[in-house]
C-alpha cells in the first residue's frame, strides 16, 4: 500500500464475498443448493477444481461481515472495499427453506424462489455495506456482480461508484461495454470500465492481449464517459510484470493526453432503448433483445442510450421498446404522455401488447390477430424500407405477430412458408421456402409517431447478424426520426461514434474509434484447456481515411479542432448541420466543436 501511494495509486481491499473455499471445509451446509439439490458454484464435485458458492441467507453472512470489519480495522487507510461475485441463486438450503416458510412462500414455485433470493440479496447489501463503513462512514464500497443489473436501482444505493466488468475476450465481447456504460450513465454514480490485460479472462497467468487491444478498449471507455481500469493478477512472487505494465502504460498515455476533453462530460443521445432486462428481469431472451438493439444502433451510428422506466422519456426524440416488453398501466401512461407531446415510439415483436396478452395497449393503426403459426416466415419490406441489395422476401426466424394495417401505413408484407418443417414434411437443409403470394398480413405499420414491426427484429439480429434485417430496421428508424437525427457519417459499420457535451468548456466532443476485430481460436478444449469458444481478438489497427461527420448541435460554432493534436480543421454549416471531415485517423480521434 505504501509503494502504491508513492506513485499516486489508490488501494482498495478485495474480498471474494460470494465464494470462499476455506469456509466451506468447516461449514459445508452454508453452500448454495439449487432446486434439484445440486451445489452451486464453478464446480459441483469435490474432485473438480474450482470455487464453491456460498448462500447469503445462511450464517455465512455474519461470518463475511466479521471478515469485512476485521479488514477495514486492520487497514483503515484503504481506499475502498471491493466485494466480488455478488449474486444469489434460487437456493433451497435449510436456511432458505425455513425463511421461505416464515415469509409464506412456496419453494416449489420458481417465482417464489426468485423472490426469496432477492430478499436474501437485499439483506446481504444492507449488512455488508454497514460492515464496510463501521470505521469510516465515507469508505467507498462496490459490490461486483459481473454486470450492473438494469432496473435494480435499489442496489445502486449501496454503491459509492460503479465498475463495469466487461472483458471483451473473456466472454463479454466488444459490444457489451457500450451497452453497459450507456445504462450506467443514468444512475448518478461515477463509473469506470473494467477490462483485463489477459488474452482470455481472469486468472490467465502468462496471457497477454495485444497492446493495440488495450488502446481500443480504453478509447471506448472514455468515449462513453467512463473512467478506466485494466485488471491484472499478481504473481505469487509479488513482482509486477513489465510486459503487462508496458501495454497498460501505452493505453493510459493516450488516455492522459485526452483527459481535458473527457472530464465533466455528459452523453448526447436522441434515442433511448427501454431495457428489456430492466422490465422483465435477467435472462437470455431479455439480454438478446437489449444487445440486438444496441448492436443495430452502434453499427448504424445512431446516438442512443439504454434506460429503465425511471428515466424521463421526454429527453429523447425516439424511444424503442425492443421485442418483448409488454405494457402495464403505469408504462402505458408514460408512453401515452410521451407520444402526445410529439415523442416517437418504435415497438417490435410482442412489445406494446398488454400484460394480459389481450391485444395492443395503444393504437398502432392495425388490427391484431395473434401469433403466427409459422416459423420462420418471410418479409418483403415496403420499397423505402428494404435493404439496398434485397428485392425478394427475406427469411425471419423468430415467430411474428399477425397484424393488418387499418388507419396506419403498411411497411411491407409477410410471406408464409408452404408449411413448417417437421419429420412429416420438410424441404432441403433448413426451412421451407415462401409461398409466391403474400399472406395478407403486414410486416409493420406506421401510425403517426408510432411504428410497430411484427417480428422481434433485435433478437433476430443478435442471434443471426443478418445485414439485410439491420438495414431494414435502420431505414425504418431513419424514416421515423426524420429531421431529429443528430449525426451522419460515412464510417464503416465496424467503427463507433459517440457525442458528448462538456458544459463548463462550452464545447461538444465527437469520438470516433475503430479497430479490426477477428474471431480466432475455438479448439482449446481439444487441447485440454477449460474454455473452447473463439475469441474476438484485436491485433492490427488500420487507419480510416476521408471520414465525413455532420452533427446537429443546436448551438453556434466558432471553430472545430482535432484533439489532442490541437489542429483546427475546416467546417461548413448547412441547414442546421455542422459538417466536417477527418483526413485519416487510427484507433481513436476526437473532433471538438467549440461554441
Amino acid at each position: 500500500m505504501d509503494a502504491c501511494r508513492e506513485i499516486d495509486v489508490r488501494v482498495p481491499i478485495y474480498i471474494s464475498a460470494g465464494v470462499d473455499n476455506t469456509v466451506t471445509q468447516t461449514h459445508p451446509g452454508w453452500r448454495e443448493i439449487d432446486a434439484q439439490g445440486r451445489l452451486a458454484g464453478w464446480n459441483t464435485s469435490p474432485l473438480q477444481a474450482g470455487f464453491y458458492k456460498l448462500c447469503f441467507n445462511t450464517p455465512y453472512l455474519d461470518y463475511l461481515c466479521r471478515q469485512i470489519e476485521e479488514a477495514v480495522t486492520l487497514f483503515p487507510e484503504a481506499d475502498g472495499v471491493f466485494l466480488d461475485i455478488i449474486n444469489q441463486g434460487q437456493c433451497c438450503c435449510n436456511w432458505c427453506m425455513e425463511q421461505m416458510a416464515k415469509d409464506g412462500l412456496d419453494p416449489e414455485r420458481e417465482e417464489h424462489r426468485k423472490q426469496a433470493a432477492r430478499a436474501a440479496l437485499d439483506r446481504y447489501y444492507k449488512a455488508s455495506t454497514a460492515a464496510c463503513k463501521i470505521r469510516d462512514p465515507a469508505m467507498p464500497v462496490f459490490h461486483n456482480s459481473g454486470h450492473v443489473l438494469r432496473g435494480r436501482r435499489e442496489i445502486v444505493e449501496y454503491q459509492s461508484h460503479l465498475e463495469l466488468e466487461s472483458l471483451p475476450t473473456g466472454g463479454w465481447g466488444y459490444d457489451h461495454f457500450p451497452e453497459s456504460a450507456s445504462y450506467a450513465s443514468h444512475l448518478n454514480r461515477d463509473y469506470l470500465g473494467m477490462t483485463g490485460k489477459f488474452h482470455t479472462s481472469w486468472g490467465e497467468f502468462g496471457g497477454f492481449k495485444h497492446p493495440n487491444a488495450l488502446r481500443y478498449e480504453c478509447a471506448s471507455m472514455i468515449a462513453f464517459g467512463a473512467r478506466c481500469s485494466v485488471g491484472d493478477q499478481l504473481h505469487p512472487d509479488g513482482r509486477l510484470d513489465p510486459s503487462t505494465y508496458n501495454a497498460i502504460g501505452l493505453a493510459y498515455s493516450e488516455v492522459a493526453a485526452r483527459e481535458p476533453w473527457c472530464k465533466g462530460t455528459e452523453a448526447v443521445a436522441n434515442i433511448a432503448i427501454l431495457s428489456s432486462q430492466a422490465e422483465n428481469g435477467q435472462g437470455a431472451e431479455q439480454d438478446n433483445a437489449d444487445t440486438g438493439a444496441s448492436r443495430v444502433l452502434l453499427e448504424g451510428h445512431q446516438l442512443f442510450t439504454l434506460i429503465d422506466r425511471d428515466v424521463d422519456f421526454e429527453g429523447f426524440k425516439l424511444v424503442i421498446l425492443p421485442d418483448n416488453i409488454t405494457v402495464d398501466d403505469a408504462l402505458l401512461a408514460k408512453i401515452s404522455a410521451y407520444v402526445a407531446k410529439g415523442g416517437k415510439l418504435l415497438l417490435t415483436g410482442t412489445s406494446g401488447i398488454t400484460k394480459s396478452g389481450n391485444g395492443f395497449a395503444l393504437d398502432i393503426g392495425a388490427a391484431h390477430f395473434g401469433e403466427s403459426p409459422f416459423t420462420p416466415d418471410y418479409v418483403l419490406p415496403a420499397p423505402g424500407c428494404r435493404a439496398s441489395f434485397v428485392q425478394a422476401p427475406m427469411v425471419m426466424y423468430p415467430r411474428s405477430q399477425r397484424i393488418k394495417a387499418g388507419t396506419g401505413e403498411s411497411l411491407g408484407q409477410v410471406f408464409d412458408p408452404y408449411f413448417n418443417r417437421t419429420y412429416r414434411h420438410f424441404c432441403s437443409h433448413q426451412h421451407t421456402p415462401n409461398r409466391p403470394d403474400p399472406s395478407g398480413y403486414d410486416a409493420g405499420v406506421r401510425h403517426g409517431n408510432v411504428v410497430y414491426l411484427a417480428h422481434p427484429v433485435f433478437t433476430l439480429y443478435c442471434g443471426y447478424g443478418a445485414v439485410a434485417v439491420k438495414e431494414y430496421v435502420l431505414k425504418v428508424i431513419a424514416d421515423l426520426l426524420g429531421e431529429d437525427r443528430l449525426v451522419s457519417t460515412n464510417l464503416p459499420s465496424t467503427a463507433r461514434i459517440t457525442l458528448r457535451r462538456q458544459p463548463a468548456e462550452e464545447r461538444h466532443i465527437v469520438h470516433l474509434f475503430h479497430a479490426n476485430k477477428a474471431l480466432r481460436g475455438g479448439n482449446a478444449k481439444q487441447l485440454g484447456a477449460p474454455a473452447g469458444a473463439a475469441i474476438e481478438v484485436i491485433e492490427d489497427l488500420d487507419p480510416l481515411h476521408d471520414i465525413t461527420v455532420a452533427v446537429r448541435l443546436g448551438t453556434g460554432i466558432s471553430r472545430v479542432t482535432l484533439e489532442p493534436q490541437g489542429k483546427s480543421i475546416p467546417y461548413a454549416v448547412n441547414d442546421g448541420w455542422v459538417e466536417t471531415k477527418v483526413d485519416s485517423f487510427t484507433c481513436h480521434q476526437m473532433i471538438v466543436f467549440h461554441q
